[in-house]
């Protein structure tokens, strides 16, 4: 990381200063609540938000091809590298797909998907116990959504969709609908986590893939009794890194 400033010389170069995250957003009209990634107040720091205009959540999730679309993020990413973000991450975890491509263009880190937390959280778990993953649509999360995220194969995690738990919350997101039930998402999260925890009893945490899910996270939390892992968790962690400060304290 390059050293901003020695003693009371501080050096520019850049337009903007203080903001550690850069977010590469989707182009959606749907409400975005507290929690879901493209709302202000979800964040404890400082966001620079990026919109690569013609990325639908639709096409990301169920059309995204790497040939077309691949360029558009990186050139977005780079953006937010040069304008100052330290670390950079995205508005939809199907951006996985991109994950290995974008960090061979980028001198800051970034992290495509929640799913990147899988291996971490796996690691955590006591034996016999394994990951759940909520996603938006469990029939488009595919084997290379996964691989791409680098959970090995012999890795076991147990995919939920929310279509199967009602479908409002999918069609409302990847219709991109300017109505939002927050309630009636909430009970479909909710429901969705029992489905998943009576089809795969060896279940002990749980990661959500979407990013518009976090608002629900103490939801599906308290419907599961397990440990739920999201956007907010992985990108706090991530930042903790490039923000890291004196502790406090008295011996």
């Amino acid at each position: 990381m390059v050293q901003e400033h020695s003693g009371s010389l501080v050096h520019g170069g850049k337009t903007l200063y203080g903001i550690p995250v850069g977010m590469l957003m989707l182009e959606a009209r749907f409400p975005r609540i507290p929690g879901d990634n493209g709302n202000g107040y979800t964040w404890p720091f400082p966001v620079l938000f990026r919109i690569v205009r013609g990325a639908s959540p639709d096409l990301v999730v169920r059309r995204l091809d790497s040939t077309e679309w691949l360029r558009p993020f990186v050139d977005a990413a780079k953006e937010l590298e040069r304008d100052g973000a330290r670390l950079i991450t995205t508005g939809c975890g199907f951006l996985v797909l991109f994950q290995r491509q974008l960090q061979e263009q980028l001198t800051v880190p970034i992290l495509t998907s929640s799913l990147l937390q899988v291996p971490w959280v796996a690691a955590m778990l006591p034996p016999g116990r394994a990951v759940g993953v909520l996603t938006v649509e469990g029939k488009s999360l595919t084997e290379r959504h996964l691989r791409a995220a680098g959970i090995p194969p012999e890795l076991p995690v147990f995919v939920q969709g929310l279509e199967d738990a009602g479908g409002y919350f999918t069609e409302q997101i990847l219709g991109d609908h300017l109505e939002l039930d927050v309630e009636r998402c909430g009970l479909e999260h909710e429901r969705a986590a029992r489905m998943l925890v009576e089809r795969h009893p060896e279940v002990g945490a749980i990661v959500l893939e979407c990013t518009n899910m976090p608002p629900y996270a103490h939801r599906i939390q308290a419907a599961s009794g397990l440990p739920v892992y999201d956007l907010t968790t992985m990108v706090g962690w991530a930042a903790s890194g490039v923000l890291r400060r004196p502790f406090q304290g008295h011996m």
